[in-house]
């Protein structure tokens, strides 16, 4: 194995990552069925790693497969690829890693229509470097987001709390959205006209001092999001989960994004209109100012190359 090259683990072994690949039968690209999860680094360490296994392990609860790994092993695991792989990189830069398990190799090319077969899954972990001037925009101009005519899929066909890849609605929902504005992020609704979440990031909104966030039943329990609640209690500001529609975003005081990259960004307009006065407000700033305090490291400079 060439040690300077990044690893992948892909089903027990560890290979370079030029020689990492799927098979064409894999039910990850036959039926898109994908559980997924990613963590970053901050200076270079893996930061909530319990939280982000904990979830993936409950996703494949809900699959119904066992990868033959436990938690305890998954975490040396890829604490042991992130080792390895920031090894490689500048000292300033960081990692994101992606675990992704699909059900494993179909014998045949005929999916669920070949009936039951004996499949293992297949398990791969991966990293790459964050790469952080792709979301500097956001912190300069603010998020644009447009609710598009695609809605988010029901909670009774696809329960939420399980972090897929299985993307269609997303990807026709982008094109649409990048036809009013091709810098901006969609943001779907369900099918009663609630806000739910982007394709990456949990969405928020604050009003007259409060963080408000749709309720679980529509949305990813994301773990960024869980970090803005812990901060909220610290900080003493209220954080409640209520059906939210778009007039509720359009009358806010601010809004914000919370994702894995890049910890949070501001939110400035949805479909074209100005939320509160077009810039990151104070109930943000004082939130990422006190991110960054806990991790020594300051959130958005890192994004801006400073």
């Amino acid at each position: 194995m060439n040690m300077a090259e990044p690893v992948v683990y892909l089903n027990g072994k560890m290979i370079p990552e030029s020689q990492a690949g799927l098979k064409v039968y894999d039910a990850g690209i036959v039926l898109g069925a994908t559980t997924t999860e990613m963590t970053r680094t901050f200076r270079q360490k893996l930061f909530r790693i319990e939280d982000h296994i904990d979830r993936l392990y409950r996703s494949l609860r809900y699959m119904n497969l066992d990868i033959g790994m436990t938690p305890p092993e998954m975490i040396r695991l890829s604490n042991e690829i992130t080792a390895h792989n920031a090894a490689l990189i500048m000292p300033i830069q960081e990692l994101g890693l992606i675990h992704f398990v699909t059900p494993g190799e179909f014998t045949a090319y005929a999916g669920s229509a070949a009936g039951k077969q004996e499949m293992k899954p297949t398990v791969c972990l991966h990293t790459f470097p964050m790469p952080f001037d792709l979301w500097a925009d956001f912190f300069l101009n603010g998020i644009h987001v447009v609710t598009p005519s695609t809605r988010h899929v029901p909670p009774q066909c696809v329960d939420p709390k399980m972090k897929n890849r299985s993307r269609m609605h997303w990807y026709l929902a982008d094109r649409e959205t990048h036809l009013a504005d091709p810098k901006a992020i969609t943001l779907l609704l369900d099918l009663d006209g609630n806000i739910t979440e982007t394709s990456g990031a949990n969405f928020l909104i604050v009003r007259d001092g409060v963080v408000l966030s749709p309720t679980l039943r529509n949305i990813l329990p994301g773990v960024s999001r869980q970090v803005v609640i812990e901060i909220c209690d610290h900080l003493g500001i209220p954080f409640i989960e209520k059906d939210l529609q778009v007039h509720d975003v359009i009358n806010a005081d601010e809004a914000l994004v919370t994702t894995t990259p890049y910890c949070m960004a501001p939110c400035t307009r949805i479909n074209g209109i100005t939320i509160g006065d077009g810039k990151s407000g104070p109930v943000f700033d004082r939130l990422i100012a006190t991110w960054s305090e806990r991790e020594g490291i300051d959130v958005v400079g890192q994004v801006l190359g400073k």
